[in-house]
C-alpha cells in the first residue's frame, strides 16, 4: 500500500478499483470502492448522493445522515467510516434534499438588532459554537430595531422551514408574535426572560441590573445621578425603568436628570452627552450611562477637558464591552453574560428541536456589577 511510512491514506487506487481504508480502534478495515467515474451518481444531476455514502461505508443512509450531523446517537466508528467515505467521494449534503426529507431545514435563523454592536456579535459566536457541532448552520437577520422589518425577517425565513428560531426579546409587532405562534416552529427568546406559559427564554433583568449600578452609586454618596442613554431600544428602556425606580424610592427622582437621544449609540455621541451634562445646574455629581460606548466616550472627553472622575464627577456604564477596563480611569459597569445567554438559549432549543424536555423555559443568567475606579 503506497504512502509515506507510518501514515495511511484514506484510499488507495490501483487504476481500475480502489481501496478505502479506514482506521477503527483495532486496526484497519478495507473496503471495495468503485472510482467516481462509475459510481451511483445520481443520473439526472451527476451529484454524488447519500446512498452513495452510505454504499461505500457499508452501513445505512440512516446512519450516514446522523452521522453527518453529529448524532451521539452513532457509533465512533461508524462515524469514521461515514467521514472518510464522504470525503473520498467528495460528498455534499444536499440542504433543498434534507428540508424535503424531515419537513424543515437544517438551518436556524437567528434575528438579532445589530451586527455592529458587540453585545449581539458575543452571542452570535456562542450560537454558532453550540450549533455547528449538532449539524445546524445559523442564518442571520438584522432587524435595525426596527418591528416592520423584523415582521418581513420572519416571513422569509420561515418560507424557508427552519428547524429552529431564536429572537432577541419580546418588544415585536403582534403580526410577528403571532407568526412565531403559528409557525410550529421551536423559539427561543434572547437577552430577556418571560414567565408566560408556552415561552423560552433566555436573559437577564435589565431593569434589575440597572438598580443595582444606581444603588451603588447612591452608597458611594452620589445624590444627582443622571442617567444618559441612547438608540432608546427595549432594553435601553428597562434600564431607564430600573434606574428611576431607585431613585424614586430614594426621593433622588427628577426628570431633568434624564438625558435620552434616540441616535445610534457611539463613543462621539457620549463625549457629547458629558459635556451637555456638565453644564446642568445644579451640578450633576454621577452619571449612568445606558451603554459602555457612551461612558467610554465620555471619560476620553474629561480626558480631554481636565475633569477629575470620580473626584468632579463619576462615571458609570453597561455591558462591560472590550476596553472598559483599559479607560482612564478604568470603567464601573455591569457585566452582562452575553456568551453564556448565546451558549444556553441555542442549548435549550436544540432541546426543543430534538423533542426533548426543558425543565426551566425561563432561565435567568444574572449580571455582575464590576467596580472599578470611575464610579
Amino acid at each position: 500500500m503506497p504512502g509515506r511510512r507510518g501514515v495511511l491514506p484514506d484510499w488507495y487506487s490501483d487504476g481500475d478499483s480502489a481501496i478505502l481504508w479506514i482506521a477503527e480502534p483495532f486496526g484497519v478495515r478495507a473496503f471495495p470502492y468503485i472510482p467516481m467515474s462509475t459510481a451511483g451518481r445520481s443520473r439526472a444531476s451527476g451529484r454524488v448522493t447519500l446512498a452513495d455514502v452510505a454504499r461505500l461505508a457499508e452501513v445505512s443512509p440512516i446512519t450516514v445522515s446522523r452521522a453527518l450531523r453529529g448524532e451521539r446517537a452513532v457509533a465512533p466508528e461508524l462515524v469514521l467510516r461515514v467521514q472518510a467515505a464522504a470525503r473520498t467521494l467528495g460528498y455534499v449534503p444536499d440542504p433543498a434534499a434534507r428540508a424535503l426529507a424531515s419537513a424543515r431545514s437544517a438551518h436556524v435563523a437567528l434575528l438579532i438588532p445589530l451586527l455592529t454592536n458587540a453585545l449581539f456579535v458575543d452571542v452570535l459566536e456562542a450560537v454558532q459554537r453550540t450549533l455547528r457541532p449538532a449539524g445546524y448552520q445559523t442564518l442571520i437577520g438584522i432587524t435595525h430595531y426596527d418591528a416592520a422589518e423584523e415582521e418581513q425577517l420572519l416571513r422569509e425565513q420561515l418560507l424557508h422551514r427552519p428547524a429552529g428560531l431564536l429572537v432577541t426579546g419580546f418588544d415585536r409587532s403582534e403580526a410577528a408574535r403571532e407568526l412565531i405562534a403559528t409557525s410550529g416552529v421551536p423559539c427561543v427568546h434572547l437577552m430577556e426572560t418571560s414567565g408566560a406559559p408556552g415561552v423560552h427564554s433566555v436573559g437577564l433583568s435589565q431593569a434589575d441590573a440597572a438598580a443595582a449600578l444606581t444603588r451603588h452609586l447612591l452608597a458611594r454618596g452620589h445624590r444627582r445621578i443622571a442617567f444618559a442613554a441612547a438608540q432608546l431600544d427595549p432594553r435601553t428602556l428597562q434600564r431607564l425603568e430600573g434606574w428611576r425606580r431607585t431613585l424614586r424610592d430614594a426621593g433622588l427622582h427628577a426628570p431633568t436628570l434624564e438625558w435620552l437621544n434616540p441616535a445610534p449609540s457611539s463613543l462621539a455621541l457620549g463625549g457629547t452627552m458629558f459635556e451637555q451634562i456638565l453644564g446642568q445646574t445644579p451640578a450633576v455629581d454621577a452619571v449612568f450611562f445606558c451603554n459602555d460606548d457612551l461612558a467610554q466616550g465620555a471619560l476620553l472627553a474629561a480626558l480631554r477637558l481636565g475633569v477629575a472622575v470620580p473626584g468632579r464627577i463619576a462615571v458609570a456604564g453597561f455591558n462591560d464591552l472590550t476596553g472598559s477596563e483599559q479607560m482612564q480611569p478604568p470603567l464601573t459597569t455591569v457585566r452582562t453574560p452575553r456568551g453564556e445567554i448565546g451558549r444556553a438559549a441555542a442549548t435549550m432549543l436544540l432541546k426543543l428541536m430534538r423533542g426533548e424536555a426543558v425543565e426551566t423555559p425561563a432561565v435567568d443568567l444574572g449580571f455582575e456589577l464590576v467596580v472599578r475606579a470611575s464610579a
